[in-house]
């Protein structure tokens, strides 16, 4: 293997994105937040006057996708969160993101991507799979901050509803339900701090990465 990709699996507020990013930083490989693609398409299709439950409306707008729509901040609300989630259910917007995500995965020197179907779906190949998991409570803790520290105004207890209705509908959906992958490793990141957390995600990356006879990073 010269090419080294990382799946980082894992439900909301995980802290899988923060673990990516410093992967990406660790082995100077560019980094994917899958997440950012649906979350653009139903903020796209939301402000086009469409309807979330519209499987043909949000596949046309996820086929339009531009890379350069991920920068809009509007993408980290609890909204767009929320959209993103009832989006992502439509097998044919999980289609229609398919090729970008894997040319991005294609890369010559690899990537890193996180989501919730990377190991199973986007890279089943990939020689590093992590699945970042904590509890709901630490989870919507986590995100209810994030939100107030961006100004939203919303409680603890409606963070949480939120985590648990995504969790279950992420889950338990027919087009990619998130799991983890049958390879993966799982890290709980409850208990840890975001260094702890780092660098026992960077720990196994190297131990996949010995037993793909990589050299060590």
């Amino acid at each position: 293997m010269s090419r080294l990709v990382i799946a980082v699996d894992g439900p909301a507020a995980s802290g899988k994105g923060t673990i990516a990013t410093m992967l990406g930083e660790t082995y100077g490989l560019p980094v994917l937040d899958t997440g950012l693609l649906y979350r653009a398409v139903g903020v796209a299709l939301e402000r086009a006057g469409g309807d979330l439950a519209d499987a043909a409306a949000a596949a046309a707008v996820a086929r339009r996708l531009d890379a350069a729509d991920l920068g809009d901040p509007a993408l980290r609300t609890r909204s767009a969160g929320e959209a993103a989630s009832r989006v992502a259910a439509h097998p044919a917007v999980r289609a229609a993101l398919l090729d970008l995500q894997r040319r991005f995965a294609g890369q010559d020197r690899g990537a890193v991507l996180d989501g919730r179907d990377i190991g199973t779906v986007i890279a089943p190949e990939a020689p590093a799979k992590l699945y970042v998991t904590a509890s709901p409570k630490v989870r919507a803790q986590r995100r209810w901050l994030q939100l107030k520290s961006a100004g939203e105004a919303v409680g603890y207890e409606e963070v949480l509803a939120d985590i648990r209705v995504r969790d279950a509908r992420d889950s338990g959906r027919d087009a990619a339900p998130m799991r983890p992958a049958a390879d993966a490793v799982l890290l709980d990141t409850t208990d840890l701090t975001i260094p702890a957390a780092a660098d026992a995600a960077r720990r196994i990356v190297e131990e996949a990465r010995a037993r793909w006879g990589q050299s060590p990073g």
